[in-house]
């Protein structure tokens, strides 16, 4: 069965018997009980930003060996760098910052980790707790404050309560859909000694995630794919949470039906397969947008029907929903949040559970099938509408989609890509081959501005740790930022210099807000209200900052100094002055049909 959820769960139950109590946390006070939990669950960062409230624990794992601590310059950049560290590592990225306004700082990472299903644990410091409800100084009520924006959160009240508290914040935040947890720590709370045995496992009655999906509902959803004309896989970031990648390629194989991904999909399958359609969406290809019209099943795995690649519900796969009418085919469903299923689009078949362990069920029963018309119908649309733009060599005219595929070209695709939220967002999801799960990962679902830079951060970090005990080279992880995106979050390259973290940032400067500009260009007749920018020298400003900086104004000189770019050793930044009025295509504007998608005016080669 699906399960109550945590949020629910109230936080008197950290007291409650449950389990063998353990005497191995007595004599600690909370804050060294905190350190040592860190260790237990394997803990080998923690990003934050200290604080009066907080200082018990700050001291307590003071030169700590187990793991290190990373100073962010802002708590919402110490959040995003733990977001870019989870998705490169599948862990739960840490936090650890102060009370009050260190805390509310986070409520954005928190909000962005819950949409776009990352697991991030936000550990705070509150007021003593006689001093809770006073309006003493820096407190906030924090637990309702992130009520909304996480799975479950909790106000410690005992010491005793710290070591369940812990645990069980890691397993909310990993099991089913990973999200966000928010820990609230009063400071009399972990500056107090532990004095008795605690109970320690975590007590989650009534939260049980289920893991896969039945036999009858598994042999449905194979005879509708093996029956189907024109079927379509719709893969979202729920097959790489899974580490279900190498079974749905294996599945793909074994059916023969061509993929889209969503954004946050991207890598789940070879963009370099002939099979794939690459992204689809408000952004997406067109050939993808017009497989999902056409395609009589189509199967979702692990994606949610966002708005951004529904567009106009009413008129979402119309030939699904033809077929379904008919007997014939329809929308299938896998996703393992139950409330995800039928929330935005209904469908013929849902199947709740793990992904991978769903496709591993659903694999022996799929059947091959050559699909010729399909997959010439297919092809002749990514012939006629593929991902494309007009060269321009003229000095600060240079195409930010160019700037895009010299960095493909010059890592031969082996990067790990962050960005920003804009227009340099979508180039960076067309115009780069994604091949491998883990080497893309943006703000999705909260469109969140300044995402990037801190991200990538956190993501050279997750890398280095990985590439270290693989004993291979780690990957450059490069943010692909705008310079609105960029702006907000710049700060945290001076984070990198400090811990000599070699993270890259591009910024594709536009002098623009650039995507609000598009709109405002199509729309609302050119005028651009509060849109343009006054930059400062973002070369200047990132020297000032101890980290490498270069600048590309034209394409002839793109490729050298892309190479030297990518290849200094230390943190760097290459700004690109692009053309100001280039467009993203396609657009399938907001709430609109596929039949009102504005295609590249650009003439096809």
């Amino acid at each position: 069965m699906s399960t109550s959820s945590p949020q629910q769960l109230s936080a008197s139950a950290l007291s409650q018997g449950h389990g063998t109590p353990t005497d191995k946390y007595k004599g600690l006070t909370g804050a060294q009980a905190f350190h040592r939990l860190m260790a237990e669950h394997g803990v080998d960062t923690i990003f934050g930003y200290p604080g009066g409230a907080i200082l018990p624990v700050f001291d307590a794992i003071h030169q700590a060996e187990e793991f290190n601590f990373i100073l962010s310059r802002h708590e919402q950049g110490a959040g995003h760098m733990a977001e870019g560290y989870a998705r490169v590592t599948g862990k739960p990225g840490i936090v650890l910052v102060t009370s009050g306004p260190g805390a509310t700082n986070t409520v954005t990472p928190m909000q962005d980790a819950l949409m776009d299903g990352t697991p991030l644990i936000v550990f705070a410091g509150q007021v003593a707790t006689g001093a809770i409800g006073t309006d003493a100084f820096q407190e906030a009520d924090m637990t309702g404050i992130t009520r909304p924006c996480t799975k479950w959160n909790v106000l410690v009240k005992r010491p005793e309560d710290i070591p369940r508290a812990i645990n069980q914040a890691f397993m909310i935040a990993t099991s089913g859909r990973p999200g966000p947890v928010f820990v609230d720590l009063p400071k009399d709370v972990t500056a107090a000694t532990i004095t008795q045995p605690v109970y320690d496992q975590p007590h989650l009655p009534g939260y049980h995630i289920r893991e896969a999906g039945t036999s009858s509902e598994i042999q449905r959803a194979a005879d509708m794919i093996n029956n189907a004309k024109t079927p379509l896989f719709y893969v979202g970031q729920g097959a790489i949470l899974s580490d279900g990648v190498d079974v749905l390629r294996k599945c793909v194989d074994a059916a023969n039906v061509p993929v889209t991904t969503t954004l946050q999909g991207l890598g789940a399958f070879p963009e370099t397969d002939p099979r794939s359609l690459d992204m689809l969406g408000m952004h997406g290809a067109a050939y993808a947008n017009w497989a999902v019209r056409d395609a009589d099943v189509i199967v979702s795995i692990g994606a949610r029907f966002d708005d951004r690649v529904t567009g106009k519900i009413d008129a979402f796969a119309p030939t699904a929903r033809a077929a379904e009418a008919a007997g014939t085919g329809g929308l299938i469903h896998f996703d393992i949040a139950p409330e995800n299923i039928n929330k935005a689009i209904p469908v013929t078949i849902g199947v709740e559970g793990d992904a991978r362990k769903n496709l591993e069920l659903l694999l022996p029963l799929l059947k091959p099938s050559p699909r010729k018309e399909w997959f010439a119908q297919l092809a002749a649309w990514k012939k006629e509408q593929p991902f494309r733009y007009a060269h321009d060599e003229r000095e600060f005219h240079l195409k930010p989609q160019a700037v895009v595929e010299e960095l493909y070209k010059a890592t031969g695709g082996e990067a790990i890509v962050t960005t920003g939220v804009g227009q340099h967002q979508m180039w960076a999801a067309q115009f780069f081959k994604y091949t491998h799960p883990r080497r893309w990962f943006t703000s999705g679902g909260l469109g969140t501005m300044g995402f990037g830079v801190p991200a990538s951060v956190g993501g050279q970090v997750g890398e280095d740790i990985l590439a270290k005990a693989e004993g291979r080279k780690p990957l450059p992880v490069v943010n692909i930022d705008g310079d609105g995106s960029f702006s907000m979050t710049a700060m945290e390259m001076t984070t990198a210099a400090q811990y000599k973290i070699h993270a890259k940032s591009i910024i594709l400067n536009n002098d623009f807000q650039g995507m609000v500009k598009q709109w405002q260009d199509l729309f609302y007749d050119e005028r651009y209200s509060h849109t343009e920018m006054h930059n400062p020298d973002f070369c200047k400003l990132i020297e000032a900052m101890h980290c490498k900086a270069f600048r590309v104004t034209k394409l002839a000189d793109l490729p050298k100094i892309m190479r030297e770019f990518i290849d200094h050793d230390g943190p760097a930044v290459l700004e690109a002055l692009v053309e100001k009025h280039e467009h993203v295509y396609p657009m399938l504007p907001a709430g609109k049909a596929v039949e009102d998608m504005v295609l590249d005016p650009t003439p096809a080669e």
